[in-house]
Protein backbone atom coordinates (compact mmCIF):
# COMPACT_ATOMS: atom_id res chain seq x y z
CA UNK A 1 0.00 0.00 0.00
CA UNK A 2 1.12 3.38 -1.01
CA UNK A 3 1.64 6.15 1.67
CA UNK A 4 0.90 9.54 0.24
CA UNK A 5 2.34 12.46 1.09
CA UNK A 6 1.68 16.01 0.28
CA UNK A 7 4.38 18.32 1.76
CA UNK A 8 3.53 21.97 1.14
CA UNK A 9 0.47 23.21 2.21
CA UNK A 10 0.73 26.61 2.65
CA UNK A 11 0.45 28.23 6.15
CA UNK A 12 -1.92 30.35 7.70
CA UNK A 13 -2.29 32.29 10.88
CA UNK A 14 -5.79 31.22 11.64
CA UNK A 15 -5.69 28.25 13.39
CA UNK A 16 -9.13 27.51 11.65
CA UNK A 17 -7.98 27.46 8.24
CA UNK A 18 -4.88 25.25 9.01
CA UNK A 19 -6.96 22.63 10.80
CA UNK A 20 -9.57 22.73 7.67
CA UNK A 21 -6.64 22.29 5.35
CA UNK A 22 -4.90 19.59 7.02
CA UNK A 23 -8.49 17.92 7.93
CA UNK A 24 -9.36 17.94 4.21
CA UNK A 25 -6.13 16.40 3.34
CA UNK A 26 -6.50 13.63 5.90
CA UNK A 27 -9.88 12.78 4.46
CA UNK A 28 -8.45 12.66 0.70
CA UNK A 29 -5.83 9.87 2.33
CA UNK A 30 -2.60 11.57 2.72
CA UNK A 31 -0.61 9.72 5.06
CA UNK A 32 1.78 13.33 5.86
CA UNK A 33 1.24 17.01 5.14
CA UNK A 34 4.20 19.42 5.47
CA UNK A 35 3.05 23.07 6.58
CA UNK A 36 4.91 25.79 4.32
CA UNK A 37 6.61 28.93 6.02
CA UNK A 38 7.32 30.97 2.97
CA UNK A 39 10.22 33.30 3.50
CA UNK A 40 11.18 36.14 1.05
CA UNK A 41 13.74 38.22 1.96
CA UNK A 42 13.72 41.67 0.73
CA UNK A 43 16.54 44.40 -0.06
CA UNK A 44 14.39 47.52 1.95
CA UNK A 45 14.49 45.57 5.43
CA UNK A 46 15.42 43.25 7.60
CA UNK A 47 13.04 40.97 8.09
CA UNK A 48 12.90 37.86 10.36
CA UNK A 49 12.74 34.49 9.68
CA UNK A 50 9.35 32.90 10.52
CA UNK A 51 8.77 30.86 13.58
CA UNK A 52 7.18 27.67 13.04
CA UNK A 53 3.54 27.17 15.47
CA UNK A 54 3.77 24.15 17.44
CA UNK A 55 2.09 21.08 16.00
CA UNK A 56 0.88 20.01 19.07
CA UNK A 57 -1.01 23.48 19.72
CA UNK A 58 -2.19 24.14 15.79
CA UNK A 59 -4.00 19.84 16.66
CA UNK A 60 -5.48 20.67 20.04
CA UNK A 61 -9.07 18.87 19.87
CA UNK A 62 -8.63 17.82 16.67
CA UNK A 63 -8.27 14.09 15.69
CA UNK A 64 -7.17 13.63 12.14
CA UNK A 65 -6.59 10.60 10.72
CA UNK A 66 -5.47 8.76 6.87
CA UNK A 67 -8.95 8.00 5.52
CA UNK A 68 -10.21 5.21 8.55
CA UNK A 69 -6.57 4.48 9.66
CA UNK A 70 -3.55 5.96 10.83
CA UNK A 71 -3.31 9.21 12.39
CA UNK A 72 -2.08 11.98 10.04
CA UNK A 73 1.73 13.46 10.49
CA UNK A 74 2.40 17.07 10.61
CA UNK A 75 5.67 18.60 9.83
CA UNK A 76 7.08 22.00 9.20
CA UNK A 77 8.40 23.49 6.62
CA UNK A 78 10.60 26.40 5.34
CA UNK A 79 10.61 28.02 2.08
CA UNK A 80 13.55 30.59 1.28
CA UNK A 81 12.12 32.42 -1.76
CA UNK A 82 16.06 33.81 -3.26
CA UNK A 83 16.84 36.66 -5.43
CA UNK A 84 20.04 37.47 -4.23
CA UNK A 85 23.42 34.46 -2.48
CA UNK A 86 22.91 36.40 0.52
CA UNK A 87 19.34 35.45 1.35
CA UNK A 88 20.26 31.73 2.47
CA UNK A 89 22.07 31.61 5.38
CA UNK A 90 23.46 27.64 5.67
CA UNK A 91 24.32 27.71 9.50
CA UNK A 92 21.14 30.04 10.33
CA UNK A 93 20.05 28.25 13.87
CA UNK A 94 16.71 29.25 12.77
CA UNK A 95 16.25 27.01 10.25
CA UNK A 96 17.10 24.21 12.98
CA UNK A 97 13.03 24.60 14.04
CA UNK A 98 12.07 23.03 10.62
CA UNK A 99 11.95 19.46 9.55
CA UNK A 100 11.98 20.40 5.76
CA UNK A 101 14.08 22.97 4.38
CA UNK A 102 13.62 24.36 0.71
CA UNK A 103 14.83 26.94 -1.53
CA UNK A 104 13.31 28.93 -4.31
CA UNK A 105 15.97 30.61 -6.67
CA UNK A 106 14.86 33.00 -9.25
CA UNK A 107 18.11 33.48 -11.34
CA UNK A 108 20.52 30.43 -12.70
CA UNK A 109 23.40 31.24 -10.99
CA UNK A 110 21.72 30.79 -7.55
CA UNK A 111 19.60 27.68 -8.96
CA UNK A 112 23.21 26.04 -10.28
CA UNK A 113 24.79 26.92 -6.70
CA UNK A 114 21.35 25.19 -5.11
CA UNK A 115 22.13 22.14 -7.04
CA UNK A 116 25.39 21.43 -6.25
CA UNK A 117 26.27 23.49 -3.03
CA UNK A 118 23.23 24.39 -0.57
CA UNK A 119 22.11 21.80 2.13
CA UNK A 120 18.92 21.83 1.53
CA UNK A 121 16.08 18.86 0.93
CA UNK A 122 13.49 20.73 -1.91
CA UNK A 123 14.59 22.99 -4.60
CA UNK A 124 11.37 24.47 -5.56
CA UNK A 125 10.40 25.33 -9.65
CA UNK A 126 8.51 28.69 -9.81
CA UNK A 127 5.07 28.11 -11.70
CA UNK A 128 3.47 31.36 -11.88
CA UNK A 129 5.85 33.20 -13.94
CA UNK A 130 7.78 32.10 -17.05
CA UNK A 131 11.76 31.31 -15.89
CA UNK A 132 14.43 33.48 -16.75
CA UNK A 133 16.67 30.19 -17.30
CA UNK A 134 16.72 26.78 -18.99
CA UNK A 135 17.50 24.20 -16.99
CA UNK A 136 20.74 22.31 -17.53
CA UNK A 137 21.74 19.15 -17.19
CA UNK A 138 24.67 19.09 -15.02
CA UNK A 139 23.49 20.82 -12.44
CA UNK A 140 20.74 18.66 -12.08
CA UNK A 141 22.41 15.87 -11.89
CA UNK A 142 24.65 17.09 -9.00
CA UNK A 143 21.03 17.29 -7.29
CA UNK A 144 19.78 14.06 -8.04
CA UNK A 145 23.42 12.93 -6.82
CA UNK A 146 23.44 14.94 -3.77
CA UNK A 147 19.79 13.61 -3.19
CA UNK A 148 18.17 16.85 -3.18
CA UNK A 149 14.54 16.83 -5.05
CA UNK A 150 12.97 19.27 -7.30
CA UNK A 151 9.11 20.49 -6.65
CA UNK A 152 6.48 21.35 -8.69
CA UNK A 153 3.20 23.08 -7.12
CA UNK A 154 -0.37 22.61 -9.18
CA UNK A 155 -2.63 24.84 -7.22
CA UNK A 156 -1.72 27.47 -9.00
CA UNK A 157 -2.99 26.15 -12.15
CA UNK A 158 -6.03 25.76 -11.06
CA UNK A 159 -6.57 29.79 -10.24
CA UNK A 160 -6.12 30.84 -14.34
CA UNK A 161 -5.34 29.95 -17.46
CA UNK A 162 -1.70 32.26 -17.44
CA UNK A 163 -0.77 30.22 -14.09
CA UNK A 164 -2.02 26.79 -15.74
CA UNK A 165 0.13 27.52 -18.91
CA UNK A 166 3.08 28.63 -17.31
CA UNK A 167 2.56 25.33 -14.47
CA UNK A 168 3.08 22.91 -17.22
CA UNK A 169 5.22 24.50 -19.43
CA UNK A 170 8.14 25.16 -16.34
CA UNK A 171 7.14 21.26 -15.10
CA UNK A 172 8.21 19.57 -18.77
CA UNK A 173 11.12 21.54 -19.03
CA UNK A 174 12.51 20.44 -16.07
CA UNK A 175 11.26 16.76 -16.52
CA UNK A 176 13.35 16.90 -19.76
CA UNK A 177 16.41 17.47 -17.77
CA UNK A 178 16.15 15.31 -14.80
CA UNK A 179 13.97 12.06 -17.04
CA UNK A 180 11.48 12.11 -14.25
CA UNK A 181 13.49 11.28 -11.25
CA UNK A 182 13.70 12.84 -8.33
CA UNK A 183 10.76 14.99 -8.35
CA UNK A 184 7.88 15.49 -6.03
CA UNK A 185 4.16 16.85 -6.78
CA UNK A 186 2.59 19.35 -4.18
CA UNK A 187 -0.29 21.46 -3.93
CA UNK A 188 1.23 24.65 -1.78
CA UNK A 189 -2.79 25.28 -1.30
CA UNK A 190 -4.56 27.87 0.66
CA UNK A 191 -7.44 26.64 1.02
CA UNK A 192 -9.16 23.34 0.89
CA UNK A 193 -10.94 23.40 -2.60
CA UNK A 194 -7.41 23.45 -3.81
CA UNK A 195 -6.49 20.10 -2.58
CA UNK A 196 -6.74 17.38 -4.74
CA UNK A 197 -6.19 13.15 -4.13
CA UNK A 198 -3.35 11.22 -4.67
CA UNK A 199 -4.67 9.78 -7.77
CA UNK A 200 -6.29 13.08 -9.45
CA UNK A 201 -2.27 14.65 -8.57
CA UNK A 202 -0.52 11.35 -10.63
CA UNK A 203 -3.23 11.89 -13.76
CA UNK A 204 -2.25 16.00 -13.44
CA UNK A 205 1.30 14.41 -13.96
CA UNK A 206 1.05 12.99 -17.00
CA UNK A 207 0.74 16.24 -18.48
CA UNK A 208 3.68 17.41 -17.37
CA UNK A 209 5.63 14.63 -18.85
CA UNK A 210 5.80 11.92 -16.06
CA UNK A 211 5.37 8.53 -16.82
CA UNK A 212 2.97 6.55 -14.72
CA UNK A 213 5.40 4.89 -12.59
CA UNK A 214 7.04 8.42 -11.72
CA UNK A 215 3.78 9.84 -10.82
CA UNK A 216 3.08 7.75 -8.54
CA UNK A 217 6.32 7.68 -6.79
CA UNK A 218 6.29 11.78 -6.66
CA UNK A 219 3.48 11.63 -4.25
CA UNK A 220 4.96 8.73 -2.31
CA UNK A 221 8.30 7.27 -2.14
CA UNK A 222 10.04 10.41 -3.10
CA UNK A 223 8.12 12.37 -0.51
CA UNK A 224 9.45 9.79 1.95
CA UNK A 225 12.89 10.03 0.47
CA UNK A 226 12.57 13.99 1.59
CA UNK A 227 11.31 13.50 5.06
CA UNK A 228 14.53 10.65 6.13
CA UNK A 229 17.09 13.32 3.74
CA UNK A 230 15.65 15.90 5.99
CA UNK A 231 16.47 14.07 9.33
CA UNK A 232 19.49 13.36 8.05
CA UNK A 233 20.29 16.80 7.65
CA UNK A 234 19.20 17.99 10.60
CA UNK A 235 21.05 15.51 12.49
CA UNK A 236 24.53 15.61 10.91
CA UNK A 237 26.27 18.03 13.47
CA UNK A 238 25.55 14.47 15.92
CA UNK A 239 28.02 12.24 14.63
CA UNK A 240 29.61 10.38 17.26
CA UNK A 241 33.21 9.08 17.00
CA UNK A 242 35.42 6.96 19.58
CA UNK A 243 38.80 7.06 20.35
CA UNK A 244 41.41 5.50 23.04
CA UNK A 245 41.66 7.21 26.05
CA UNK A 246 45.44 8.35 27.65
CA UNK A 247 44.91 5.71 30.00
CA UNK A 248 43.88 3.27 27.86
CA UNK A 249 46.96 3.82 25.26
CA UNK A 250 49.21 3.76 28.32
CA UNK A 251 48.14 0.68 29.69
CA UNK A 252 48.28 -1.00 26.42
CA UNK A 253 52.00 -0.20 25.53
CA UNK A 254 53.35 -0.95 29.33
CA UNK A 255 51.56 -4.52 28.95
CA UNK A 256 54.08 -7.19 27.95
CA UNK A 257 53.75 -8.55 24.48
CA UNK A 258 52.24 -12.02 24.52
CA UNK A 259 54.05 -14.84 24.21
CA UNK A 260 53.81 -17.25 21.37
CA UNK A 261 53.46 -20.44 22.30
CA UNK A 262 56.22 -22.82 21.01
CA UNK A 263 54.95 -25.31 17.99
CA UNK A 264 55.82 -29.42 19.14
CA UNK A 265 57.99 -30.96 16.78
CA UNK A 266 57.07 -33.47 14.93
CA UNK A 267 58.00 -37.04 15.00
Amino acid sequence: MAVFMDLNVLFSAESSSMRSLIQTAAHLGFSTVAINYVFEPTAKKKQEIPTPTPINDLMTCLCLRQGRSRPIRVLNRLTVVMSDSSHFRPNAAEYRHFDLLAVQPTTEKLFHAACMLYDVDIICISVTEKLPFFFKRAPVNGAVERGVVFEVSYSAALRDSTRRRYTIANAVSLMESCKGKNVILSSAAEKPLELRGPYDITNLALLFGLSDGDAKEAVSSTCRSVVLHGETRKSAGGIISTMKTCSEASSQQGAPPAKRAKPHPTP
